[in-house]
């Protein structure tokens, strides 16, 4: 009989934490695209709020970008966030394309208190004090919650509206999938060897990403957050 295959870090945190992490990759407002039901003031709020965010998110992976090659021990690392890296630049574009699609003034946009907070866990994530591991923990979190969410907006059954089709492409594509799961054998590489107090930080920071992810879906509903 063989023997069962040990748990992988990231695999016992998604079993462990499974009804936290559902809540943000099937939130009503992922649902509702899913099922068409979605009210498009709350679509554009989103992408509005999300625009602010990926322009935090570029320095956030330059600095991931850094961490991976002073600290990681496979030189592979880097190519695989080096590619994320690179559509980020498509991405910006293509949230400026959207705006104008929907008639959303991106420079009059004004970030949520959400969106304040989130920044600002990406800027602690770039101190020089975070450890690799950590830092590449909430990198995969948040393109995972990202990834899972639209893609289940894609599978059979659906009815998203024709409009927010490209959305749910963009991120819920086979390649993104990939590209997640690239970045998911990292994490899981990297703490196979790391401390127990390294790996119970991660866990912190990815359960934090989480919960993040959650206010952010609720900020595009129009639930403000103190």
């Amino acid at each position: 009989m063989e023997e069962t295959a040990k748990k992988t870090v990231t695999e016992t945190w998604l079993s462990k934490h499974r009804f936290q992490y559902k809540g943000a990759t099937r939130h009503p407002f992922i649902l509702s695209i899913r099922n068409g039901s979605v009210n498009f003031s709350s679509f554009k709020r989103w992408l509005g709020q999300d625009y602010i965010f990926v322009r935090s998110f570029v320095p956030f992976a330059a600095s991931i970008l850094m961490k991976s090659c002073k600290e990681s021990s496979d030189e592979s690392d880097m190519e695989v966030i080096l590619g994320g890296m690179a559509s980020l630049n498509d991405e910006i574009n293509w949230f400026k394309q959207q705006a104008s699609k929907f008639h959303v003034s991106l420079t009059s946009v004004v970030p949520q208190n959400a969106n304040v907070r989130y920044c600002k866990f990406l800027e602690n994530l770039m101190s020089s004090e975070i450890e690799y591991p950590v830092a590449i923990t909430a990198f995969w979190a948040i393109e995972a919650v990202y990834q899972e969410s639209f893609a289940h907006c894609l599978e059979e059954g659906n009815k998203i509206p024709q409009e927010l089709q490209a959305t749910c492409e963009r991120w819920g594509n086979a390649g993104f999938g990939a590209y997640c799961r690239s970045l998911r054998d990292i994490v899981d590489r990297c703490l196979q060897n790391a401390s127990q107090e390294v790996i119970s930080k991660a866990e912190v920071f990815f359960l934090s990403v989480v919960e993040h992810e959650v206010e952010f879906w609720n900020m595009s509903n129009g639930e403000a957050s103190v």
